[in-house]
């Protein structure tokens, strides 16, 4: 049982190099999230495929991140030759560097987690990367709780990565979740409450761009002898002519010939309706927070959190684009390094992007001012290895 470490008089374990949580936190299902519309498939198709804020959102954080600047370096130097490096440069036949790692940020910002495969040759060093659909792979978990294989499944049929051996031919990557051990928790999937309004938002007002833009309107009918209703045939003419005649975009500005008793009384926009685009736009601004996307950079008008476009350029790199490169930089270059037999690190190289040099220089200044630091401790500070003279 899964509790048995909770009773009394529990025989003693033999010691062994496992995590003492493994067995408690494993045994909770398949870890996907039970909700079917918050699945993985479809929160892609309504979120990104079907919403321009996801949709940017995901485009914005995947192409910045993969734009930035990677460095390799050990304890000792900075590498600019190197087969690792090269590797990274060009990871397979179809893709390079951006394209390879865009793929993996999107996927894990869609799903909250992300897979990357590396082929080794005979001699067991990798040879090729390549980015796998989330949205296919389930993660097999053994009795310590650690996965000791994954599933990747297409058109009915499955392969096995087994996690075994000495050499792991996948990598996982995953936000946190506070509620699954095994999968994490994407912003899309925090953000699918506001993405929902902002689509019914958008499906409204496609509703009154079909009705000429503006609210129809009533017809008021005032019968002789007091009759003050239509007949059903009556009623359903009239509805046959309002559709063919007085509906769609063909028909916008077409006057309406009314018989007697028949009175047109148009109706503008109510107090709520004026309220709907702003609804649309708080929807907006949710997606953008939850993304960790300034609106001010999405055009998402009423927002006066950063003073200017600079600043909330600045603001998207240093709280969102390099954390998340350097998490997944970190977690890649740890896998290769078994690849390699040598600890080696990828990091971006924060020297090379513009809307950080700012800081940078600030940074450096103040550093090289430093009298009371030695040289050693001035590269360390600065994220550079040690010369070789360094003691």
């Amino acid at each position: 049982m899964v509790f048995d470490f909770l009773r009394k008089n529990t025989p003693a374990a033999p010691e062994q190099k496992a995590s003492a949580a493994g067995p408690v936190i494993a045994y909770q299902g398949a870890g996907r999230v039970a909700w079917s519309p918050r699945d993985t498939a479809s929160l892609t198709r309504t979120g990104f495929s079907g919403n321009p804020v996801g949709f940017r959102c995901v485009k914005l954080i995947a192409e910045a991140a993969a734009a930035l600047p990677l460095v390799l370096q050990d304890h000792e130097r900075r590498y600019d030759v190197h087969p690792l490096l090269q590797l990274v440069r060009r990871p397979n036949q179809a893709q390079g560097r951006a394209e390879l790692f865009e793929a993996l940020f999107g996927q894990l910002l869609l799903s909250g987690n992300g897979y990357l495969e590396a082929v080794a040759n005979e001699a067991g060093e990798a040879i090729e990367l390549h980015v796998l659909r989330s949205d296919r792979m389930s993660l097999v978990p053994g009795s310590d709780g650690w996965p000791v294989a994954y599933d990747y499944t297409v058109a009915g049929r499955k392969h096995r990565f087994d996690m075994t051996g000495e050499l792991h031919p996948i990598c996982h990557i995953k936000s946190f979740h506070p509620q699954d051990d095994h999968y994490g928790l994407s912003p899309i999937q925090a953000a699918a409450s506001a993405i929902d309004v902002h689509n019914a938002a958008s499906r409204w007002s496609k509703s009154l761009l079909d009705n000429a833009a503006r609210p129809s309107g009533a017809i008021v009918y005032k019968g002789a002898d007091g009759q003050a209703s239509l007949t059903a045939d009556q009623y359903d003419r009239l509805q046959n002519e309002m559709a063919s005649h007085h509906q769609g975009a063909a028909n916008a500005g077409r006057p309406m010939l009314l018989e007697g008793g028949l009175d047109w009384k148009p109706m503008g926009f109510s107090p709520s309706d004026m309220e709907f685009q702003k609804t649309k736009e708080a929807a907006a601004r949710e997606i953008a927070v939850a993304f960790g996307v300034p609106p001010m950079l999405l055009g998402i008008p009423g927002d006066g959190t950063y003073s200017n476009y600079q600043e909330a350029n600045r603001a998207f790199y240093r709280l969102t684009v390099v954390p998340l490169v350097t998490r997944v930089a970190a977690a890649v270059s740890d896998w290769l390094s078994h690849y390699q037999g040598e600890l080696l690190e990828l990091k971006p190289d924060l020297d090379q992007v513009p809307a950080l040099s700012a800081e940078r220089d600030n940074q450096w200044r103040r550093v090289s001012e430093a009298s009371f630091l030695t040289e050693s401790e001035k590269r360390a500070i600065l994220g550079l290895p040690k010369l070789s003279e360094d003691e």
